[in-house]
């Protein structure tokens, strides 16, 4: 699998898209429908009507890239019941909807920050 940067913004599109878009219906997406640049270094993810696909477009500094998943007997758990159109995604929340977790019932522990032990 292709590693990203753990600092980078993941941003799910929520509404099943037309998987027959490419890179430039896309990227349109990104601009008018989730108000974000497609130029910023971030992952955008968009998912089916079936949700057993996924496709991911990004820019690398020399041009856009596409990623594409398919699954074969499975879905992806993509939050449906979210209120907002775009869901920001951490690092281990973007693994583990790659792994077929549910990320709206999946919760890490709370970071703590002592100043003594």
């Amino acid at each position: 699998m292709i590693g990203w940067h753990t600092d980078v913004e993941i941003y799910l599109h929520r509404q099943p898209v037309d998987f027959r878009k490419a890179i430039n219906g896309l990227s349109v997406i990104v601009e008018e429908q989730m108000q974000l640049s497609p130029f910023d270094p971030a992952l955008f993810v968009f998912c089916n009507k079936a949700r057993d696909k996924l496709k991911v477009l990004y820019w690398d500094q020399t041009g856009f890239a596409l990623w594409h998943k398919r699954l074969e007997k499975a879905k992806f758990k993509w939050p449906r019941k979210s209120k907002e159109d775009i869901v920001t995604l951490s690092h281990e929340q973007w693994l583990w909807l790659l792994r077929g977790l549910d990320i709206s019932r999946l919760e890490p522990h709370p970071e703590l920050y002592f100043s003594h032990a």
